[in-house]
């Protein structure tokens, strides 16, 4: 009995390690939960504090900026002298090899990407939000967070 009992033993271990192993298979039951496991989008925070005195600090970010608002959640913060740049009467500023300031920020507008002022600084600069250019808005804290659900790089100029 015992060698029957072995013999058995034997012959169960052998069948279970010939069986094919079985195909993973999607049902719709798992489809949804296996969206919602995708990453969320990272965001990118471009911070530009200069002006018409560094035109390549000022361009250089927004040409950055319009490129990653393609597959990233993007925010543009401008303060210190950058707001000067921001309100309706100002000149637009170039550089070689860069679209101009004003085309980029209408590209960002375009694209839902926040093109944000210091509150402050636009003080300090004699404006008011009402000099704001089109489409650019002033900026709130709670913006800086919730623009998206993934990491958030920063880029500083």
């Amino acid at each position: 009995m015992k060698k029957f009992g072995f013999l058995l033993l034997i012959g169960l271990l052998l069948a279970s390690c010939n069986q094919k192993p079985k195909q993973a298979n999607e049902t719709d039951a798992q489809k949804p939960m296996m969206a919602q496991t995708e990453a969320p989008r990272d965001g990118v925070f471009i911070h530009i504090t200069q002006g018409y005195a560094y035109p390549h600090r000022v361009l250089m970010p927004l040409k950055m900026a319009v490129m990653m608002a393609m597959d990233k959640d993007v925010v543009v913060y401008m303060d210190i002298h950058a707001v000067e740049l921001l309100v309706k009467d100002a000149k637009d500023l170039t550089y070689a090899d860069f679209e101009s300031f004003q085309t980029y920020v209408k590209q960002l507008v375009e694209k839902g990407v926040p093109v944000m002022a210091c509150p402050t600084c636009l003080k300090i600069a004699g404006y008011t939000p009402d000099d704001l250019m089109e489409g650019v808005q002033v900026a709130q804290k709670d913006k800086f967070f919730n623009f998206t659900k993934g990491r958030i790089v920063t880029l500083d100029y």
